[in-house]
């Protein structure tokens, strides 16, 4: 996000606790044999007023999980199924992380504090419940991206690395350990509604649905929408909306995220859990970013057909509540809004004010197809035609009539733009493993915030 967050004052809210009895289970967190503060987010800390903390104390809340004050008395293992990979999986839930704390943002918004490598839970099966440290680390540059792309992404508030060595089949092992604490707005996942359809609960459906309206707020259904007066058809086309924003979002910015099972999709539409992703090289839609997606399932442009087909799964489940016809109306709206969303983001990433959505839409294609002649990689074509710059032949015709968007930024004169190649990445890891020099991690989080500020204030998520 381009804009600096706005301070609050500290306020908490868990407002789970009534469904915390069948929605969770209560948990208690690892005991790490060390503690060091390895990032901490400046940004965003003041956000929900905890930027008065010192080291001492946050070790404390985010190393130990001592309750934060007001919160939840125990942290909470979310219970939830899935499809994986488009094979059903009931055996899953947060095995390495769990709900720490809720709170609410200066704007009202409720947001969680969710960890990753906590430790062991009930639904941990034969893992560990840890978090290697190149893994947290990687999320700390895979959330910095995307926000400053416009992507409504949770964030990485802390990585604190916890002493342990850790051996993982897919790394140099034994490898360092850490605990990681997410900022999220929810960490209701569509497979959370497929568990209540397995147990055919349904009052604790009806009571999902009412708490996912109470606390994520969206817009009405269409006018003319059947059942639009239901509950479970109005989050039907809240859902359909976010999801349809949030897979344009990751094409714009040429992210692939590598894992959309239903248990890595929240409601909220908020893009979140970062393990194999990568940005494109060049424009490939059939680029993978999981060494073990072995049949490009979730390949780069194969992205909005999963989400889509995974919101089809969280329509199958909200049928425990009512009729099909209402939630395939809503589902339906995916594939307009969809190309919406991605005609306007791609003129904010491209920095140029839209036409009207034919005029747009083939300005996107124009671009796509002057990226697959040249093998342009993306970061590098939106930075060098800012503001329809320096274009030529159909890319030229194309952006004719196009209005740069007003106000400039040094960051646009600069010879070449930031990127977040895996190459950079391991570089970057390479430094902290080896000499466990972390200044490339924080030059590289900050060139990526300049950058931000640089694109201007994002697209708003749809859906909210």
């Amino acid at each position: 996000m381009s804009q600096e967050p706005q301070a609050s004052p500290y306020r908490p809210d868990p407002a789970i606790a009534p469904l915390a009895g069948w929605i969770a289970d209560a948990v208690d967190p690892a005991r790490f044999p060390q503690a060091k503060i390895r990032f901490r987010n400046r940004r965003w800390d003041g956000a929900i007023g905890l930027d008065d903390y010192d080291a001492d104390r946050w070790v404390a809340h985010f190393a130990r999980f001592d309750p934060l004050p007001g919160n939840l008395p125990r942290p909470l293992a979310l219970r939830y199924h899935g499809h994986q990979f488009r094979v059903y999986n009931p055996d899953i839930g947060d095995g390495r992380g769990f709900l720490f704390a809720q709170l609410r943002d200066g704007a009202g918004r409720l947001l969680d504090l969710g960890t990753k490598g906590s430790g062991r839970t009930p639904h941990s099966r034969t893992a560990d419940g840890r978090l290697t440290l190149k893994g947290a680390v990687r999320e700390i540059l895979a959330t910095e991206m995307l926000e400053a792309l416009g992507v409504y992404t949770s964030k990485t508030l802390s990585v604190i690395e916890t002493g342990e060595e850790l051996v993982r089949h897919d790394e140099p092992s034994p490898t360092r350990s850490a605990v990681m604490v997410r900022l999220s707005h929810g960490h209701i996942r569509i497979g959370t509604f497929q568990r209540l359809l397995a147990l055919e609960e349904t009052e604790h459906m009806a009571q999902l649905v009412d708490y996912c309206l109470a606390q994520f707020p969206g817009p009405p259904p269409p006018a003319d929408a059947p059942g639009r007066g239901e509950p479970a058809v109005i989050l039907m086309h809240q859902a359909v909306e976010r999801m349809a924003d949030l897979a344009a979002a990751w094409m714009v910015a040429g992210f692939v995220h590598g894992v959309l099972n239903t248990d890595n999709i929240n409601i909220t539409g908020e893009s979140f859990d970062y393990g194999p992703w990568r940005w494109l090289p060049n424009w490939d839609p059939g680029f993978t970013a999981a060494y073990f997606d072995q049949n490009g399932l979730y390949a780069f442009g194969r992205q909005p057909e999963a989400v889509h087909w995974n919101l089809g799964q969280l329509a199958v489940a909200l049928r425990l509540l009512v009729d099909a016809p209402p939630l395939i109306a809503a589902l339906d709206r995916f594939g307009p809004l969809y190309m919406a969303a991605v005609a306007r983001r791609w003129c904010w990433r491209l920095g140029v004010e839209p036409l009207g959505a034919e005029r747009d839409g083939r300005l996107v294609a124009a671009c796509e197809q002057a990226m697959r002649e040249s093998g342009d990689q993306p970061d590098r074509f939106f930075h060098r035609h800012r503001g329809g710059r320096d274009a030529a032949g159909d890319l030229a015709a194309a952006l004719d009539g196009y209005r740069p968007v007003p106000g400039a930024h040094p960051y646009w004169d600069e010879d070449e733009p930031q990127t977040m190649l895996i190459e950079e990445v391991e570089a970057i890891w390479s430094a902290i493993d080896r000499e466990d020099d972390w200044k490339p991690l924080d030059a590289k989080v900050e060139a990526i915030r300049r950058m931000g500020a640089a694109h201007g204030l994002p697209p708003r998520p749809g859906g909210h």
